[in-house]
């Protein structure tokens, strides 16, 4: 079987471990052996973007976006194949699978622009005779440390701005899907890119995640993952000379709000959406759906008519609505927070199950708890799984005060026809991103992503505000 080598300096390197790539919704399908990078690897990837980083900092706005929009351009010519095999390799659905390809190649296209729309400040100093320019500049060597949830999507809005402002990279996929890496790196090979601004090392967290974190000429780093991994990345990051910049996304406790004047059925659709779609293994899934009394029992009702109608099956099967968990290790931890759901007294309505189908693979049956309360461990720690609690609450104040009892603000949802309880849930809710009637995982790829409290720690991704991570503010006063 061929080894997939890591990407270092230009060249395609291999090493003395490698790990087996399984497809979760067929334990069979071996789709390959994966190199595992060691320390030496990463600092070898550290010293060719370190090497690269003066010529790429100073290359003008055109070259970066021409790179750029090839990149994005041969994404989204090929996303058909890509999305086929990221599906393959992460057990979303295939419709999930290339619209996340799709997306991936639209951020590389939007971060093409963003190439040319690079400006700063020219203003008259308090000085007689000076002026004051303000620019931007790259921040140097970038980690980039991602998760196995989006595999394309979440590198691409980490690596494009990154080049787009002129910085190097060496970067970790999540070891449970290298494919999908793999994949957009050859992309980035055949775009033109100098050699070593890119480089890709796999692996394991605690070998290349930690070589990379503790690295004296890494700048900054980027990661999106667990808490106690995030954690460990920003104390690691404060332990050093000079201190790195670092950018944490770590998940959320997402509440959807669903109030007496909702329309029930849009409320299902959003709820079963937002908390099952990806097999509800999204940072922003509705994992706690925080519902008003006069409208509860309908809304379960209905809720669990809706799920019986979601098809779990094999990604790439047309039919399929939900995929698998992603391996066996995430299944079992699923299992036993459903456990602990019953035996915290929530009431399982539905769902909950390890299903058998055609080919073997982690396949759990979504589950749905009710008599939840906001402190049940289900209630408070992110699963990351298909499993959401319905909370019964009394009124919009209520609801509002059991949606901010958390230490987690990455999203939060509301379903109301009223503007009133709309208007005042956008303010006071205390997440990063509102979502009024829609589903509270999924955000456009030009605006900012990112939450409050636990949730988040550092300057917001995508959209322009990436800028505030991958650049450096330079003020510089001229005379004549």
């Amino acid at each position: 079987m061929t080894v997939h080598r890591n990407f270092i300096a230009g060249e395609w390197v291999g090493s003395n471990e490698t790990g087996t790539n399984i497809n979760p919704s067929d334990t069979s399908d071996v789709i390959g052996q994966f190199a595992r990078a060691n320390a030496q690897q990463v600092d070898d990837a550290v010293s060719a973007a370190r090497h690269a980083l003066p010529s790429w900092a100073r290359s003008g706005p055109v070259e970066r976006h021409d790179i750029l929009r090839r990149i994005g351009g041969a994404i989204l010519e090929q996303a058909d194949q890509l999305g086929r095999e990221l599906s393959r390799e992460q057990g979303k659905t295939f419709a999930e699978g290339k619209g996340e390809a799709i997306r991936a190649g639209q951020l590389f296209e939007f971060y093409a622009g963003e190439a040319l729309r690079q400006e700063g400040l020219k203003i008259p100093s308090l000085r007689d005779g000076a002026e004051v320019e303000v620019t931007r500049e790259p921040v140097g060597v970038v980690g980039i440390i991602a998760p196995w949830n989006y595999p394309l999507a979440i590198p691409a809005w980490k690596i494009a701005p990154a080049l787009a402002w002129g910085n190097t990279v060496v970067f970790k996929p999540a070891d449970l899907v290298p494919h999908s890496a793999v994949l957009l790196t050859r992309i980035i090979e055949a775009s033109g890119l100098p050699r070593g601004v890119f480089n890709l090392v796999m692996g394991r967290g605690s070998v290349v995640g930690e070589a990379i974190i503790t690295h004296k000429y890494v700048n900054a780093v980027s990661f999106t993952g667990s808490q106690d991994i995030g954690q460990r990345v920003a104390q690691a990051a404060a332990a050093q000379m000079p201190i790195k910049k670092v950018q944490l996304e770590l998940g959320g406790k997402n509440p959807l709000v669903i109030l007496d004047d909702a329309d029930l059925e849009t409320a299902v659709s959003i709820a079963v959406n937002g908390a099952y779609f990806g097999t509800g293994q999204r940072c922003t899934a509705s994992s706690r759906i925080v519902v008003t009394e006069n409208i509860h029992d309908s809304f379960v009702a209905a809720m669990s008519e809706s799920m019986s109608n979601l098809r779990l099956g094999h990604a790439l099967d047309s039919e399929t609505t939900i995929g698998p968990v992603i391996d066996a290790k995430q299944l079992q931890q699923d299992i036993d927070y459903i456990d602990l759901g019953q035996q915290e007294g929530a009431n399982l309505v539905t769902g909950g199950q390890r299903l058998n189908r055609e080919t073997e693979g982690f396949y759990l049956s979504p589950a749905l708890f009710t008599e939840c309360t906001n402190q049940m461990r289900i209630s408070r720690e992110e699963i990351f799984g298909p499993v959401a609690g319905v909370i019964r609450v009394r009124d919009y104040e209520e609801a509002l005060a059991v949606a901010n009892d958390t230490e987690f603000g990455l999203s939060s949802g509301i379903c109301t026809t009223s503007l009133k309880h709309a208007s005042h849930f956008k303010r006071a809710s205390e997440a990063g991103m509102v979502m009024v009637n829609l589903p509270t995982a999924g955000v456009d790829y030009h605006v900012p992503f990112g939450g409050r409290k636990s949730s988040s720690y550092g300057s917001r991704e995508q959209g322009r505000a990436a800028m505030d991570f991958y650049t450096a503010t330079k003020t510089s006063y001229i005379a004549p």
